[in-house]
């Protein structure tokens, strides 16, 4: 994605900071009577994270603790990327890194400098409740459980599959049932590219096309079945994860950090046969790792007194090092 050097690296976020002499200073203090609190939006897998922050911030130096919402990776961009005054959000959290349609909006409507800055990796990950049947799945069967449509006979045909063990017998004999991310989500954008689109690529046709047309595959390999058997959750993934206590036969789909928090209810699947965990997440040998993100507008630097710093403390050892509080 060209990026026409609008978006900017952390390490001109640190320069900023370095380097920003008197006369950021007095405009920033000139702008802080009308921003009193911080506006984070985006991801629902990096709202805990940036909660930790904003609120270890709020203790350490006595700021009003920034305003945090989790409305999804591409609702978080609609709202960033909707104007550049104080009425708009100062940073958006997202899980995946943003799209050219975003930031051609965020472009058209005056948002012409975002720092981006990657805060660590994330798995997808696949689970049922502890008393839940154990799975193993790969890519090509997920494709075949949860697409619209699948590859039979030389044509694409309505996903006809209503048990995991009729896609194959290994799989337990249980009704396909998930819940997943609404398409707002960058939890939903990472599933299907790395799942979905990988799956579809085992039909030799599917990969064939995609190369050839590309939009096409997309559609095929992306669109969700709309029957029942994908149920679109919102962004509050502890509703699935107390789902899943609900219903053995259920499965969820969420990120690393709500497995990680609800392991004694919960328990992963394998996917591409490796279970979750940090060190294969972050080496990308689990196939369904990702990379975090946060962007920042650069003019609210200027604006608000402590966005920078809410960025200083993300990045920080003891926050983000070895043994910080993230």
């Amino acid at each position: 994605m060209k990026k026409a050097g609008l978006i900017i690296s952390l390490f001109a976020l640190v320069g900023l900071a370095a380097c920003g002499g008197s006369g950021a200073s007095n405009q920033s203090a000139n702008a802080s009577a009308s921003r009193t609190r911080l506006s984070v939006v985006g991801s629902s897998t990096v709202f805990p994270f940036a909660s930790s922050v904003a609120e270890q911030l709020a203790a350490a130096t006595g700021i009003e603790t920034p305003k945090i919402e989790a409305n999804g990776t591409g609702g978080g961009f609609a709202i960033f990327c909707s104007g550049n005054d104080l009425s708009t959000p100062d940073v958006a959290n997202a899980s995946r890194q943003i799209k050219k349609s975003e930031f051609e909006t965020c472009q058209k409507n005056g948002v012409n400098g975002i720092i981006e800055i990657k805060i660590g990796y994330d798995g997808i990950i696949i689970a049922t409740s502890k008393t839940g049947a154990d799975f193993s799945l790969t890519a090509k069967q997920l494709y075949l459980a949860l697409a619209k449509t699948i590859p039979q006979n030389g044509q694409m045909v309505a996903n006809p599959y209503k048990n995991w063990h009729e896609i194959d017998p290994s799989l337990p004999n249980k009704p396909i049932d998930v819940m997943g991310p609404p398409p707002t989500s960058g939890t939903r954008d990472a599933f299907v590219e790395l799942i979905m689109e990988h799956g579809a690529k085992e039909f030799p046709e599917l990969k064939e096309m995609s190369s050839k047309d590309s939009e096409g595959f997309k559609q095929i390999a992306t669109s969700i079945r709309e029957d029942g058997a994908w149920k679109d959750m919102g962004e509050n993934d502890n509703l699935i994860v107390q789902a899943l206590e609900r219903n053995p036969n259920q499965i969820g789909i969420f990120g690393y950090s709500f497995y990680e928090e609800n392991k004694d209810r919960i328990k992963a699947a394998q996917i591409d046969g490796k279970l979750p965990n940090v060190e294969d997440i972050s080496s990308g040998a689990y196939s369904a790792s990702r990379s975090l993100y946060i962007y920042v507008k650069q003019s609210h630097l200027a604006l608000s007194k402590d966005l920078q710093s809410f960025m200083n403390e993300f990045v920080s050892e003891k926050a983000a090092g070895p043994r910080g509080y993230l």
